[in-house]
């Protein structure tokens, strides 16, 4: 039995089943039940579920511990669904769950975000008064609310718990973080350490992924502080890499490579926080010779760490590079597994110039989704090929995909690009009416801007007051930069005033209206 759980651990599933032929030789599995339910368990965790069931098939009476493998099983493999079949068929033979029945249960409610089901549940257990009397209970009951979008009901059970222990506190605060509630993971901290609940290395992982979507650098700081005196930097690499992550996420990137120089060791996970965190921060050269250094110490990148640099070689047009990882990623077979990976690639090469090469791995996707259609269109649009730019829409939408934000924005800048005033007014309302699309900033600047071009004011106004509220300096400033150009001087003044209610101590306002000024003969007052 112990071998079996060895091999558990080691996730070697071409031992399980060698160990498995060698029980069914010796008739082992009908015999020992304790031996068939730790034979389910391995199968589970080696992401085998239906290889697990094989064998809970062959017992005769499973009992509830059997069944709680196999139900665990399916949960650990993200199959909600067996696993809550496989509940119900084990109440309808009269096999009575326990407490690890339920936890497993409420796992698999949470991974299909069943509320109602979770919710029954947590009525059958309260009934057993269970709850009370198991933390772990109450816990999985925390984290499946939280996991179902349930975030009142989910504090609502974390208050009503009798016994709070570490764990509870970290399934309520990475429920938090999880949500992007960086600032009430941040306050469910500090009442932690109020209760006098000594923080772990979990506790620690969640609370740096809070302070790096809240940007609370004073914070982060201050858990490096506490994990260093305690000694845990150097023992456990995930703590280290959330350090990093927290550091590059704030902004502070010598940071984030000072705690990455001192790490005891480095993973791929590791090298690709620190990596993203320059891509992020437009620091892209330094990314490439991060990229470097993880190759030459020996660090084999993964799926992430090539769609990093491959941003990073389409912002600083590392053609070279980008083929490189192209020869890479073709080699280990990721292209046909991987779309995000595939976008990546065609993005990279529409924003180097390398059309044919950007369509060629298009082309070669196991899909084409609206990500890979708009990397591809926006290539083309950047060389100012409209006609392949709308051959290429039509076909997209022909294809049934349909087109989101970044594919209008492309568009409607070809069309402002190529002054075309009519496609792009049938685009904006396109976008609007059709596909239910409330226009953003960036909709709008496409829209003032192709209008102005095209010397519409009036429309190119109209759409400047309906932003107006925005309070978006760099759009009015745009504009108001176009109005020498167009020798609008009755655009210009209503710019100016807008912008000036905006920022009475607007320079660039003024520089702009003198500069408008002067190329009309006229003095500014």
């Amino acid at each position: 039995m112990n071998l079996i759980k060895l091999c558990g651990k080691e996730k070697k599933l071409w031992k399980v089943r060698r160990i498995h032929v060698d029980l069914l030789k010796r008739n082992l599995i009908r015999k020992d039940v304790y031996i068939a339910t730790s034979l389910i368990t391995t199968y589970a965790k080696c992401g085998a579920p239906e290889e697990a069931r094989e064998v809970f098939e062959q017992l005769g009476e499973p009992s509830v511990v059997s069944w709680n493998a196999l139900i665990s099983g399916y949960a650990h493999s993200q199959l909600g669904d067996e696993a809550l079949k496989c509940f119900k068929y084990m109440q309808n033979v009269g096999v009575i769950p326990d407490v690890v029945t339920y936890i497993c249960v409420l796992k698999a409610c949470g991974i299909i975000g069943s509320y109602e089901i979770a919710h029954e549940i947590e009525v059958e257990v309260r009934k057993k008064e269970l709850v009370h009397k198991h933390v772990k209970l109450g816990n999985a009951l925390v984290d499946m609310y939280f996991k179902c979008g349930a975030l009142e009901k989910a504090r609502e059970v974390f208050d009503h718990l009798t016994v709070r222990d570490v764990v509870s506190w970290n399934v309520l605060i990475t429920g938090y973080a999880q949500h992007g509630l960086g600032d009430e993971a941040l306050k469910c901290f500090r009442q932690m350490k109020d209760a006098k609940i000594f923080p772990d290395v979990v506790t620690y992982v969640c609370i740096l992924k809070a302070c790096g979507t809240v940007g609370s650098l004073e914070v982060g700081q201050d858990i490096d502080v506490e994990v260093r005196k305690r000694g845990l930097l150097q023992k456990d690499v995930m703590l280290g890499t959330s350090l990093v992550d927290m550091y590059c996420k704030c902004g502070a990137l010598e940071k984030a490579q000072e705690v990455f120089a001192h790490l005891p060791m480095w993973n791929v996970v590791t090298w690709s926080v620190l990596i993203n965190g320059y891509v992020q921060h437009g620091l892209d050269h330094e990314a490439l010779k991060c990229f470097r250094k993880m190759e030459e110490v020996g660090t084999s990148p993964d799926e992430i760490t090539y769609i990093c640099i491959l941003k990073a070689c389409g912002s600083v047009g590392s053609l070279e590079i980008g083929e490189e990882i192209d020869a890479k990623v073709r080699k280990q077979g990721l292209l046909q597994k991987d779309i995000v990976l595939g976008t990546a690639l065609v993005d990279m090469y529409s924003k180097c110039g390398a059309l044919k090469k950007a369509g060629e791995v298009f082309e070669y996707l196991p899909v084409q989704n609206v990500v890979s259609w708009s990397a591809l269109i926006s290539g083309y649009a950047q060389l100012g090929q409209t006609n392949v730019v709308w051959n290429l829409y039509r076909r997209m939408r022909r294809e049934g995909v349909v087109p989101n934000f970044v594919t209008f924005t492309v568009m409607l800048n070809a069309c402002s690009h190529a002054g075309l005033v009519k496609d792009g007014e049938k685009l904006f309302n396109e976008m609007c009416v059709v596909y239910d699309l409330t226009p953003s900033l960036e909709h709008y600047t496409c829209m003032i801007d192709l209008f102005g071009r095209a010397g519409h004011f009036d429309k190119a106004k109209a759409l400047l007051e309906k932003v107006s509220h925005s309070g978006h300096l760099p759009l009015f400033l745009n504009i108001l930069g176009a109005c020498k150009k167009w020798r609008n001087m009755k655009l210009a003044r209503w710019l100016f005033e807008k912008l000036i209610e905006l920022d009475e101590n607007c320079a660039a306002a003024y520089v702009y209206m003198e500069n408008i000024y002067a190329a009309a003969g006229m003095q500014m007052e």
